[in-house]
């Protein structure tokens, strides 16, 4: 008896095409154009937002109509730009010979998918550093990214040292107490915490000193200094976390519009779609 070894050539008999399941190239094509027309809309939005606030009172929007526009100018771009960048992963990609309609329609849903991620690691890498700048500027009020610097907290100790004769009759001991002052809050305040009840009396009595109140005036103008700072600093919270949830938001969304635009692609590509669509 004679065993026959039968050799069969790659893909021959196993029922799967030689073609690779993912075509990076058109994966890499779409995720660029994503990233490009993200760029552009970010520009754009820039501009469009400068036109529309103003420093003059009751000229421009509100802040809360401004926050609310960003948000949804953020899932337009997301929308627009992924949608297109899908579209192109899926047009681009080669064509699959042998392949189940069902695995054809999910292989062009990965590739929308994946051209997604990719373009969001890329803008995440390109746009690092604005990114972070904005994010900064958000928070500049009080937060605890820039209590650890003095700057953010000069504003309220020149608030706290206010006198009504602004003549000092010690500039050298005026510094120094100023510059004290900065010390204590912005060390206080650097990990989210408040004054110490040490700390409070003892600034009370420096106001007192630097600007001849009473000893209750100072304390009144203590108390509401740090009631400003913890305003400030929860102003600065929310909006970030506003910010956090409308990029959530909208980064989700243009997943979603990526891997449906490259099932419409990748269905023109084989001339499926209109029978996709039927069924």
């Amino acid at each position: 008896m004679i065993d026959t070894v039968v050799v069969t050539q790659p893909g021959a008999d196993t029922g799967e095409p030689s073609v690779a399941g993912v075509s990076w190239a058109a994966v890499a094509a779409g995720a660029i154009v994503n990233c490009a027309l993200t760029l552009v809309l970010i520009a754009f939005g820039i501009g469009l937002g400068l036109s529309v606030v103003s420093p003059w009172a009751g000229s421009g929007v509100s802040a809360t109509t401004f926050k609310i526009g960003t948000g949804l100018y953020l899932i337009v771009i997301a929308m627009l730009s992924s949608s297109i960048g899908g579209y192109i992963a899926g047009r681009l990609r080669s064509r699959w010979i042998g392949v189940h309609t069902d695995e054809v329609y999910f292989r062009d849903t990965a590739h929308g998918f994946v051209a997604w991620a990719f373009a969001a690691v890329l803008g995440a890498i390109l746009l690092a550093s604005p990114v972070s700048g904005l994010l900064g500027g958000a928070t500049s009020g009080a937060t605890q990214a820039t209590a650890s610097r003095s700057g953010p907290m000069e504003g309220y100790v020149d608030t706290l040292l206010r006198s009504d004769t602004p003549a000092a009759p010690n500039a050298d001991n005026s510094r120094d107490s100023h510059g004290e002052m900065v010390r204590l809050f912005t060390s206080s305040f650097r990990s989210g915490g408040e004054l110490k009840p040490a700390d409070r009396a003892y600034a009370a009595k420096v106001v007192a000193t630097r600007t001849g109140m009473s000893q209750a005036d100072a304390d009144k103008r203590v108390n509401d200094v740090v009631t400003q700072i913890k305003a400030d600093t929860d102003a600065a919270r929310k909006a970030t976390a506003q910010l956090a949830f409308w990029l959530t938001a909208s980064l989700l969304i243009g997943a979603f519009c990526s891997s449906l635009a490259a099932t419409e692609g990748g269905g023109l590509r084989d001339g499926t779609w209109g029978k996709r669509t039927r069924r």
